[in-house]
């Protein structure tokens, strides 16, 4: 579904993305794993075009997406739940998933009619809040939020940059079933920015661990050893 060949992306003449090389299969839980400031946010946000690669491709399906703009993107069908989570505040919940309708637009330019029920089996408490602003949520119901939004686009995969950070335990757990969820209907790929180690391997099928802009080890929960993982997390 999602594939990276040799990608080097950098800001200002500084290389910070060295030959990657990764995918995502379709229904697949992969994370991305590794210290603060080894590139991983960086890498998301050149799957999404928000960033120029200087270098490699980018494959989404049958199409190479390497120099196509992010709104195109969304509508391939890639949803994008940044850090920060970006919410509009003065808007409703109602109002901010709606504008992810905008994304799932069809080949005529006909949005759906209705929000997917993927949303309220993943996040019941949204459907209870549909006329509160966004900006009166607690962060983790923003972040619930913003995933929800991200699933309004219909996305054949989604990209979550760390959507546990700095989330009260309780929602943390609300999270981690509703990504959970997403992966027993494997309809839906996840890309997913993690540092919760116990988390990434309970629920990803397969993990990239990335060091100073590489990657530097992968495999599957059986071939990625704790000792091997730790040592590439800790400072």
């Amino acid at each position: 579904m999602l594939k990276v060949d040799d990608l080097e992306v950098g800001y200002g003449g500084a290389t910070v993305l060295k030959r990657i090389a990764l995918q995502v299969r379709p229904g697949q839980v992969v994370c991305l794993m590794g210290r603060n400031g080894v590139g991983k946010t960086t890498l998301l946000k050149s799957l999404m075009g928000l960033l120029r690669p200087s270098r490699g491709a980018i494959h989404f399906g049958e199409q190479d997406i390497t120099r196509i703009p992010t709104d195109r993107r969304a509508r391939a069908g890639m949803g994008y739940v940044p850090q920060g989570r970006e919410i509009f505040p003065d808007l409703s919940v109602e109002e901010n998933l709606e504008l992810g309708l905008e994304a799932a637009r069809d080949a005529k330019g006909k949005k759906p009619e209705k929000l997917p029920e993927v949303i309220w089996d993943s996040f019941p408490m949204l459907g209870k809040m549909l006329t509160r602003r966004g900006g009166q949520l607690s962060g983790g119901q923003q972040q619930q939020l913003a995933i929800g939004r991200a699933l309004a686009t219909d996305p054949k995969i989604l990209l979550l940059d760390e959507p546990m950070e700095g989330i009260q335990p309780s929602v943390v757990q609300e999270i981690e079933h509703a990504i959970e969820t997403i992966k027993k209907k494997r309809e839906i790929a996840v890309l997913l920015v993690e540092q919760s180690l116990d988390f990434a391997t309970k629920i990803a099928d397969y993990s990239y661990i990335m060091d100073k802009g590489i990657i530097v080890a992968q495999g599957g929960p059986d071939e990625l050893t704790d000792e091997l993982v730790r040592g590439h997390l800790t400072v």
